[in-house]
């Protein structure tokens, strides 16, 4: 017997609106063309609210939520837009910028960037915060793809499609905080793994640069991300 979820009402920038009791913030919000910035969410992949970007005001709740991974409540009043935070994501953005390498003039993803488009939202033109960067390894072992953990921000999108998607979980994150780093099966050359399918799904998945094509130049890797929700669609239809 199929369980439909009850339709609930709330309220998103003072606009009433209606969804189902088991979709999130998010997911209305976008139904209903009202926008929220995010880096690690994307649509056919499990919400893990990582990047914090999606951040919103709930009325009667103390803390910020994240808006991908919080389900609507009948009555919620929501604030996607406010000087509080645009704050908050400013400098989430800010702390982004100051972990890693992220020179857009020298980066493949130039002009195809996630993290480049919000930061230019933002009105960020330079970065107030220390940075704290140290230098990674380029991983060029693969024939296909190219690995720069210089330009990663820990997403987890490459680990979520290469285990949901493509069911080869050959990527997975290695150590905690700053030190973190996307690694190929037991921390070993993405060249050498006996698990990668080279399907490139991590790749066209990879908000920024951090993951690109053999052979692209600066500003030449332009992902194609629209496959995703076709596969997602098929895989839920034969289910």
């Amino acid at each position: 017997m199929t369980v439909t979820a009850q339709v609930k009402t709330l309220k998103v920038d003072d606009r009433d609106v209606s969804g189902r009791g088991d979709e999130t913030i998010l997911e209305i919000a976008r139904e209903n063309g009202i926008y929220i910035p995010t880096l690690c969410h994307m649509y056919g992949l499990s919400p893990v609210g990582g990047c914090r970007l999606c951040l919103v005001e709930v009325e009667g709740v103390n803390r910020l939520l994240s808006a991908c991974t919080t389900q609507i409540e009948e009555g919620m009043v929501v604030h996607t837009q406010s000087d509080r935070l645009n704050k908050y994501r400013k400098m989430i953005l800010e702390l982004l910028l100051s972990e890693r390498n992220h020179t857009c003039s020298v980066c493949v993803s130039n002009g195809h960037c996630e993290l480049q488009t919000l930061a230019h939202n933002a009105g960020i033109n330079h970065v107030r915060i220390p940075y704290r960067y140290k230098r990674y390894s380029v991983d060029a072992s693969h024939q296909l793809f190219i690995g720069d953990h210089n330009r990663c921000i820990l997403c987890t999108r490459c680990v979520r499609v290469c285990d949901e998607i493509e069911g080869a979980h050959t990527l997975d994150i290695l150590g905690r905080g700053i030190e973190s780093q996307v690694i190929t099966d037991m921390n070993e050359p993405w060249g050498e793994s006996d698990t990668c399918t080279s399907c490139g799904k991590c790749v066209q998945v990879c908000p920024t640069g951090a993951l690109s094509e053999r052979g692209k130049s600066v500003a030449e890797m332009a992902k194609r991300k629209q496959f995703l929700p076709y596969l997602t669609l098929m895989r839920d239809k034969w289910k």
